[in-house]
């Protein structure tokens, strides 16, 4: 990591979100904040979920701050702060279970995005064979339907997930 840089400049290019970062040397960092920050607004507008938007401002602040956090750090901070990405998926699958898991996530994955790619271009001949007013309603609002239909397919799975892991630990505490 390089030492620290310009104070003008770093204000400057911390209005970018994370742009600061890696102006600062934090690559990592400033790679991650910044991919968050333009998915974020990929995926609001090419699924048309405007809710998505509001973390932006969010996103904004806290990677402008942190910048001017790193600039104000005595030396001996500043050399010790890692440069690691914000997001550690390692944390939520274990290395084990990941490598088990990953043909998974890969596949749902692609799976989703083929999905959106046919319902685009799907919808273009719907535009020929239906009303157009009940066109643009159906061509809509279906990919944000399945999209809230997995959000809730993926926050049950989180709670049985939660439920079942504290129901073996009272069966661990009672065994006891």
């Amino acid at each position: 990591m390089t030492g620290k840089k310009n104070g003008f400049l770093a204000f400057c290019f911390s209005l970018i979100p994370g742009v600061g970062e890696m102006y600062m040397g934090f690559m990592k960092q400033g790679l991650s904040i910044m991919g968050a920050f333009w998915g974020l607004i990929f995926v609001a507008s090419y699924l048309h979920i405007d809710q998505v938007l509001f973390v932006l401002p969010i996103l904004w602040c806290y990677s402008l701050f942190h910048v001017h956090n790193l600039r104000s750090l005595p030396d001996e901070e500043f050399y010790a702060v890692e440069d690691d990405y914000l997001f550690h998926i390692e944390q939520v699958f274990q290395k084990e279970k990941w490598k088990q898991k990953q043909k998974n996530v890969v596949a749902g994955v692609l799976i989703f995005v083929g999905a959106a790619v046919l319902w685009r271009q799907f919808s273009d001949y719907l535009y020929d064979f239906l009303p157009e007013g009940i066109c643009l309603e159906v061509v809509e609002q279906v990919p944000q339907i399945v999209v809230a239909v997995i959000l809730i397919i993926i926050g049950i799975m989180m709670i049985r997930g939660k439920k079942a892991a504290l129901d073996k630990g009272e069966e661990k505490e009672e065994n006891l």
